[in-house]
C-alpha cells in the first residue's frame, strides 16, 4: 500500500490535509484502542459520529481529544452526536452545532460544522450521522448540501456514517454534487462495516470539486494502525482521506 503524503502547507498557500471519519459508538469500547488508531492516522481533522452525548459527554470526549493528540472543536451533545476534533494547526473562525427536524420516533440527528483555516486554505466541515430511514435519509442528504453551499466558503468537506451504501439514492444525491473520495482516489481497504467481517461501506469522506483527493479508504496497514485494535474501538471501520485545498 502506498504512503499517504503527511500534512503541510504548500508555498502557495494551499494546504495538504489528512481527515479522518469516525463512528466511535459513545465510546462503548476499548478507548484505548480507539485513541490509538486516531493518533496513527495522524489527521488534522477527525470527523466523529456517535460521541457520547449524555452524562458528562464533554469530559469523555475531552478525554479521546488529548489522548489521540487533538482538541475538541465543536459537536457532541449539542449536535446529537457528530462532532469535530482538530489539531492545533487548524485555525478556527467559526463553529456551528445544527439539530435537524425530529421525526417522531427517531433519533434526534445533527451536523456539527465550522470553517477552518490551514495556511492560506479556507475550508467548511461537516459531520454527520444520517437516519436508519431512507426517505428521512434523503432530505437529510439535501439538508447537508444546503448547509454546504450556505458557509461562504469556495472549498468545502463532508463525512460520516450515512447509513446507506454507493448506489443509493441519498449517496448518489451528495456524490452528484460533491467528490466521493474513496472513488476519485482509493487507497486502503473498501468496507467500513462491520468490524469484524467488513462487506459493506456505509461511511464516506465528501469533497467539493476544487479540492484534490490524494488517497482515501480505510486505513488498514497503515503504520501503526493495528487490527487488533480497529476490532476493539468500535464497531465500525475508520475513513482516512488526504487532501489538498487550494488557497483561498
Amino acid at each position: 500500500m502506498p504512503p499517504l503524503p503527511n500534512s503541510r502547507t504548500e508555498p502557495d498557500g494551499s494546504a495538504v490535509i489528512r481527515i479522518l471519519s469516525y463512528n466511535i459508538r459513545s465510546m462503548r469500547d476499548d478507548t484505548d484502542a480507539l485513541a490509538r488508531v486516531i493518533s496513527a492516522c495522524e489527521p488534522d481533522l477527525v470527523l466523529v459520529q456517535e460521541a457520547p452525548r449524555f452524562f458528562r459527554w464533554r469530559k469523555k470526549l475531552a478525554r479521546l481529544a488529548a489522548a489521540s493528540g487533538q482538541v475538541i472543536l465543536t459537536g457532541g451533545g449539542t449536535a446529537a452526536g457528530p462532532a469535530i476534533l482538530c489539531t492545533l494547526r487548524a485555525t478556527v473562525e467559526r463553529a456551528e452545532d445544527v439539530l435537524l427536524p425530529l421525526t417522531p420516533g427517531e433519533h434526534r440527528r445533527g451536523f456539527a460544522t465550522a470553517v477552518v483555516r490551514f495556511g492560506g486554505a479556507r475550508i467548511g466541515v461537516l459531520s454527520c450521522h444520517l437516519s436508519l430511514r431512507k426517505d428521512e435519509r434523503y432530505d437529510q442528504s439535501g439538508m447537508l448540501l444546503d448547509r454546504l453551499a450556505g458557509m461562504g466558503v469556495e472549498h468545502a468537506i463532508a463525512g460520516g456514517d450515512l447509513n446507506e451504501r454507493p448506489g443509493g439514492r441519498t449517496f448518489r444525491r451528495l456524490t452528484d454534487a460533491l467528490q466521493d473520495c474513496w472513488a476519485t482516489a482509493p487507497w486502503g481497504a473498501e468496507h467500513t462495516w462491520t468490524r469484524d467481517a467488513p462487506h459493506r461501506r456505509i461511511d464516506a469522506i465528501f469533497a467539493t470539486k476544487g479540492v484534490e483527493v490524494l488517497g482515501c479508504g480505510v486505513p488498514l496497514g497503515l503504520p501503526g494502525v493495528a487490527e487488533a485494535d480497529l476490532r476493539r474501538a468500535t464497531d465500525h471501520l475508520p475513513v482516512l482521506a488526504v487532501l489538498r485545498v487550494p488557497a483561498a
